[in-house]
């Protein structure tokens, strides 16, 4: 019974670690030489690579919340460092090669992200291992070899390798596996240990961290807070999913949901059934994918799309899925993990992530009015995160780093349809996911239909 679950708080993650202990907010009007708004992974990592560039600047990080109460807390702990957006899009505003060191940059950020913490002495539970992509219908499988096609032509074919059927099932038996892509190089993390980590060493370096103080407007040289006025010679702009909730922003990002839930921890024989002994970061490739990690001490994360869009940007309540979301989740874990079946569900939360109107991340900084921001992940922000933090940091400072070259930096997509249009168009796209999914799922070809929609939306 869903009502028998316990949702929302920010995750299970921070249920594993205990409550976060929030500081204090802005106590009134202050000065910096920097503003932060946002105390996820992008605004900490910004912030300590700034600190680690000039030692002498005066940092501030604003945060509605707490830090971590976002994505950055709620996450699958995927450290993937993949490349998950459009390269032709990139490449059309840049070129063939910018986009591979793109990728390449990308592809470096799980052993970046390995090194700095283990530099700044932060437990995030980072275990190595290999990413599995799984395909369960012939559909899929034809889908999955194009992408390692593709994936190959932009530079990641050292990375990636096709698997068959009997090779998955000596790694992971998902129900109806019929071949697999194995990524190498990538990383579970515990989410939550990663940004109470981040906050930690950035508070200890001197970096002001004003918790429970929500923006409510910026301006060039100006943000303004619930408890005061900030006034600042930079300002960078790292809200993620919640970018929408700035006045004149609602329409930048939008803020798509994600939905989680996870298991009791499973006994041996069921781990028998299952295989999954190595750790690996696992999803299938339908349209309305599922992402799962097994946790280190024995259950199932298992995420996927939930209730996908809110009317007017809406944002969760509290972190809350809604009870037909559970539902859907359990019936997916158990029918890709039939020993799961008579498993508790321990917990259930969701979060939003940012979505551009072209589905391809950013980073950008104006030095006129030196406002910058960073987002638009589309759910792989783990390591996207560190990279755009990198990236910010140097544009600000205005340094030479061949980051601020890659394609990303200083797109101008255009902005999100005003209501109802959006709500409407991605309620659309998302049923004909779902429909797309259960035509591969009796044994159909891959679906036209998504592949139109995708063309049609811009993914």
């Amino acid at each position: 019974m869903t009502a028998d679950i316990p949702t929302g708080g920010p995750s299970f993650w921070w249920r594993q670690i205990g409550p976060p202990q929030p500081r204090p907010a802005l106590a009134g009007d202050t000065t910096a030489q920097v503003c932060i708004i946002g105390a996820g992974y992008t605004g900490l990592w910004t912030a300590l690579s700034l600190r680690s560039a000039r030692p002498d600047l005066d940092i501030l990080i604003v945060e509605a919340e707490f830090a971590g109460f976002g994505a950055s807390g709620r996450n699958g702990g995927w450290l993937t460092g993949g490349f998950a957006w459009s390269h032709a899009r990139y490449a059309a505003s840049s070129s063939p090669q910018a986009v591979r060191d793109m990728v390449a940059a990308m592809n470096g950020t799980v052993a970046e992200i390995t090194h700095q913490c283990q530099s700044l002495g932060i437990d995030a539970g980072i275990t190595p291992t290999d990413e599995l992509l799984i395909a369960t219908s012939p559909a899929q499988w034809q889908r999955l070899q194009a992408e390692h096609q593709h994936r190959s032509a932009w530079g990641e074919a050292d990375r990636l390798r096709l698997l068959t059927a009997a090779q998955i099932k000596q790694r992971v038996r998902m129900a109806g596996g019929v071949g697999a892509l194995e990524i190498s190089g990538t990383a579970r993390i515990q989410p939550a240990k990663l940004v109470v980590g981040l906050a930690r060493v950035a508070a200890a370096r001197g970096i002001r961290i004003a918790e429970g103080t929500r923006v409510t407007a910026i301006a060039p040289g100006l943000v303004i807070t619930t408890h005061g006025r900030i006034t600042a010679e930079t300002i960078l702009r790292c809200t993620e999913g919640f970018t929408a909730t700035l006045p004149g922003h609602e329409r930048d990002l939008l803020p798509l949901n994600s939905a989680q839930i996870i298991t009791e921890p499973l006994p041996p024989e069921t781990w028998m059934q299952i295989g999954w002994q190595d750790h690996e970061i696992v999803g299938d490739f339908a349209h309305s994918y599922c992402y799962c990690q097994r946790t280190p001490d024995g259950r199932i994360a298992f995420g996927g799309r939930g209730t996908p869009y809110r009317f007017g940007s809406g944002i969760d309540d509290s972190g809350r899925p809604d009870p037909a979301t559970i539902a859907q989740l359990t019936s997916r874990l158990h029918h890709l993990f039939p020993a799961t079946r008579d498993a508790r569900i321990d917990h259930a939360w969701c979060g939003v992530l940012g979505v551009p109107r072209d589905w391809c991340a950013g980073v950008a900084f104006d030095p006129r009015t030196r406002i910058g921001h960073a987002g638009g992940y589309v759910g792989v922000g783990v390591a996207t995160a560190n990279l755009a933090g990198r990236t910010l940091a140097a544009l600000a400072l205005g340094t030479d780093d061949p980051l601020t070259l890659l394609p990303w930096v200083n797109r101008t997509p255009r902005r999100w349809e005003p209501e109802p249009l959006r709500w409407l168009g991605l309620r659309g796209t998302y049923a004909a996911y779902a429909l797309a999914d259960r035509s591969e799922a009796r044994g159909g070809p891959p679906s036209r239909l998504a592949a139109w929609v995708n063309r049609a939306t811009g993914r």
